[in-house]
Order: structure tokens, then sequence, then C-alpha cells
């Protein structure tokens, strides 16, 4: 069984999973302190209430993001050891300057923002979201100069005799053209993301009518937020592009399918090619426009895939320098057209909702909520197309993927690693719902069977099973819970609620 398979498909299922929650996060911190600072110098209490609803749902994929963080790091100890051993003096520079400076800064504020409502001034409060909004920022900035790194290294020499890379120019590591676009584009990724996040949640709410006066300034602070971040992303990417087709010209004939070095290459917009990715059968092509993207020229040259890897085979020696064509080529265009997709939704949300207007057909809103989805794909794609077009290396020109797996750890160990690290989400899902009783048809019978009495006059409710025995006709006194009464009155900020009223109202008879 290889190992060197299982072990890819372990770290990418790992980190395309990962990557759901770091935009998400990253993009709802900044527009939770957008909406929190207005609350702060309009002191309307919408905002207020608007900020601590979006921060629910922060919170949530931030300790999501954080966990599956965790178990990536992991796997560079156990499945790619000798990578480590090689790129460890490198690659851990700037993950310690993840950890020490930019995580703690966001989890120190982050939980004084969280238990601060009440203790801190709404400005010095409204600094703590900001505080951890940077450090998002600054999280991503140290992460992606370590995957800058491994696809254009920089700032090093390498000891031959110790087979290992030592840096000498930390600046040349964090400063390099390809980590600086690359970071500007995946932060303008990261706010349209925050943005679909507040625009199609806000969307659910105002399709069912419920707390309009908090969603639809919520809703349209999404959408200008989804054309800034879709335009920012659409100027960054071509930027990057031009950059990552100087330092990786086979990356970028892959993203193309552009075999032969050609003037002037046109863009396709779809392509039919040979099983093995080989050859162009039949396409539809827009003149220039891969020329541009990569030169700044509607005539420029791009070299294509059998001259990059002539030229990878007289440098490297023999072997196969290619990607996988057809995955990167399609994740390409996957991540491109997700990007054009919201630019246009965007558009057409706030030209329905200038103006005080809110739409009053349900199908508005349900194509708002499955906006949401556009930015993740998209991001998704992105990262595949990253990671995938620099193989057949872990670090461009120095170090190969077949190099990088660890040696003592055999298929089947990482097989099962593999098996129970992808179900032990669904299998604790499941149990603590059984426990819940959500999978329970006994359950759920029995909570349809069980009598309902108005808590405020203790009647039977019409159309449940009267009781049986002495307690028929005669008021229930319900017990009180002190601990359901503090979590009623400290979740009293949910919209549609005062500070200080229960979390639920009862139901009249």
């Amino acid at each position: 069984m290889d190992s060197l398979g299982i072990a890819r498909w372990q770290f990418g299922i790992t980190t395309v999973y990962h990557f759901l929650f770091v935009p998400i996060t990253i993009g709802m911190a900044f527009f939770i302190a957008i909406v929190e600072t207005a609350w702060v110098r309009t002191r309307k209490s919408v905002y207020l209430r608007a900020a601590k609803f979006w921060g629910k749902i922060f919170l949530i994929n931030f300790a999501i993001g954080v966990v599956t963080g965790i178990v990536q790091e992991f796997q560079f100890g156990m499945n790619w050891s000798s990578y480590s051993r090689f790129v460890g003096d490198v690659f851990g520079a700037p993950l310690a300057m993840e950890a020490l400076l930019a995580f703690f800064l966001e989890s120190t504020f982050l939980g004084l923002w969280i238990f601060g409502w009440d203790k801190l001034s709404p400005r010095l409060h409204a600094t703590c979201i900001w505080l951890v909004s940077i450090g998002t920022m600054l999280s991503a900035f140290f992460i992606l100069s370590a995957n800058s790194f491994m696809q254009h290294p920089v700032g090093i020499t390498v000891d031959v005799d110790r087979g290992r890379a030592e840096m000498n120019d930390i600046w040349a590591v964090l400063t390099q053209p390809l980590n600086i676009w690359a970071y500007s584009h995946v932060i303008a990724a990261a706010a349209l993301t925050g943005a679909a996040m507040l625009a199609g949640i806000s969307a659910y709410f105002l399709m069912k009518q419920r707390d309009v006066d908090v969603f639809r300034p919520s809703v349209r602070i999404g959408l200008v937020g989804m054309l800034i971040g879709s335009v920012a992303v659409l100027i960054t990417g071509d930027l990057l592009a031009k950059v990552m087709t100087e330092v990786q010209p086979m990356k970028m004939a892959s993203a193309e399918a552009l075999w032969n070095t050609t003037s002037g290459a046109s863009f396709s917009l779809i392509t039919i090619g040979t099983l093995d990715g080989s050859s162009e059968v039949w396409s539809i092509r827009v003149p220039g426009v891969l020329s541009f993207m990569a030169t700044e020229s509607f005539t420029g040259t791009v070299e294509g895939i059998n001259d990059v890897q002539a030229q990878f085979e007289q440098k490297y020696g023999p072997g196969d320098y290619r990607p996988n064509v057809p995955v990167v080529y399609w994740m390409f265009r996957l991540m491109m057209g997700a990007g054009f997709i919201m630019i246009l939704v965007s558009i057409a949300g706030l030209w329905l909702t200038r103006k005080g207007r809110v739409p009053k057909s349900k199908w508005v809103w349900r194509l708002a909520m499955l906006a949401i989805a556009g930015p993740v794909v998209g991001n998704s794609a992105g990262w595949i197309f990253t990671e995938m077009g620099r193989q057949p290396w872990t670090v461009v020109g120095l170090y190969r993927t077949s190099e990088s797996v660890s040696p003592s750890v055999s298929g089947g160990a990482v097989l099962t690693s593999l098996i129970v690290s992808s179900c032990s989400p669904f299998s604790t899902g499941s149990w603590r719902s059984s426990r819940s009783g959500w999978w329970s048809s006994t359950s759920r019978s029995a909570r349809r069977a069980r009598p309902r009495r108005c808590i405020r006059s203790g009647a039977v409710r019409r159309g449940a099973a009267a009781p049986a025995g002495p307690t028929e006709g005669a008021p229930r006194r319900r017990k009180r819970n002190k601990w359901r009464s503090r979590i009623s009155l400290s979740h009293s900020w949910l919209p549609g609620q005062q500070r200080g009223s229960p979390a639920r109202s009862p139901r009249s008879c």
C-alpha cells in the first residue's frame, strides 16, 4: 500500500476542511468590528444586536478553525517527517511568529471581547474586536509566508552535508512579491467570504420577516462588502498571476493547459482534452487574454508545458515535472467563475434592496442564501489549484513530494488515521444527536404524545392527550432552574429581544 498517496489525500482533505473556516473568521471579524463601531458612534441598538448575533457565528467558526488547524500541524510530524526535517529551520520561523504574535493577540482580545460586554467601556470593547481582526490577518500573513516559500524558496542556503535548508534572510521570506500578492488575494477573498456570510444569513431572516430592523442593515453591509471584495479579488488575482508566471511558469501553463509556447495566447472558457490530459481536442477560446493575464500585453509570449518540462529536465535531471493538468485547469476556472458570479450577485442584491426596499419574493432570498457557497467553493478551488500546481515538489526546485513522506510510517497506518480522522466528527455528531433524541424516532414520538400545558394557566393544550391520575385539570408548577434562567438572561441580546428578557417567550394557549 502506497503511503505517499494516502498521506497526500489525508493532508489535502484536512487542509481544504480547515480552509473552509479560515476565510470566514478573517472576514467576519472585520465586519463585526465595523458593525460594533457603528454602534459606538451612533448608539443605535440594531447595531449592538447585530454585532452580538454575528459574534456567535464567528466564535463557532473560529473554534472549528483552531481545532482543524491543530490536526493539520500534527501531520507534519507524523506523515511528513522527512519534509519537516529538511525545511524545519525555515518553515518553523513564520509558524512560530504566527503562534506567538498573531494567535496570542487574537485569542487574548477575543476572550476580552467575549466576557467584556458589561465590564469594558464601549470604545475599549470595540477596540478588542478590531485587535482580533488584525490578529486574524497577521495569522494569515505568516502562514502564507511559509506557503509562499514552498512555492518560491528565497532567503536560504542548503547544507548538503546535513540535508537541511537553513534560513539566512527572514525578510526575504516575508516580503517576497509572491507572498505580498498571495496575501492580498487571500485577504480580499476572506472579506468576500465574510460579507457573503452576512448577506446570506441575513437573507434567511428577511425571508422569514424576522427582525427586519437588524438584518436589513446587515444584508446591505454584506452586499457592499461582496462587491468590494469580489473586485479586489479580481485585481489582486491578476497581479498574482503575473508574479506566478515569472516564478512558476509550469503552474501558469497548466492553468491554461497550454502545451506549447505561444505569443498572443488565448484563454479557453472550456476545453475538452484527451483522457490523459496531454493534448487538446476541442475548446472555446478568447484571443489574447492569457497573454494579458501573464505579461500585461495581448501579444506577450507564454511558455508552454512541453517547453518548461524540457527546461526542468535539463536543470533537475530526468523526470516528469508536470502537475495534474486537468485538476489544475478546472480548479483555476472554478475559482475565477465563483469570483465573477459574486460580482453579479452583489450588484443584483444592491439593486433589489436599494432605498429601503425589501423584496417580497422568497426566491430572491433563497438565491441570496445560496450565495454563501460561492466564496467557499472559490476559496477551496483556489487552494487546490495553488497546491496541486506546484507538484511534484513540496519546495519547488529543492525537495520533491516523493522524498517528503515519513519513511517509517506504513500505508496501513496512514490509511487507519485517515479513516478515523474522517469518521470521528460524524460519529461524534451522531452520538450526541442520539443522546439528545434528534435521530431517535422513539423520543420524537414520545415528544409528540407528551401533553402540553399552557405556561400561564396550566391548562392542557388543545389537541394534546390529557394526563391521567390526580393531576388532571390541576395546574402544574414549573420548577425554576437557576442555571437556565442565567443562560436566558445572558443570551437576551439575540435579535428581537430586549436586555433582561427571557430567551424564549412562552406559547399562548
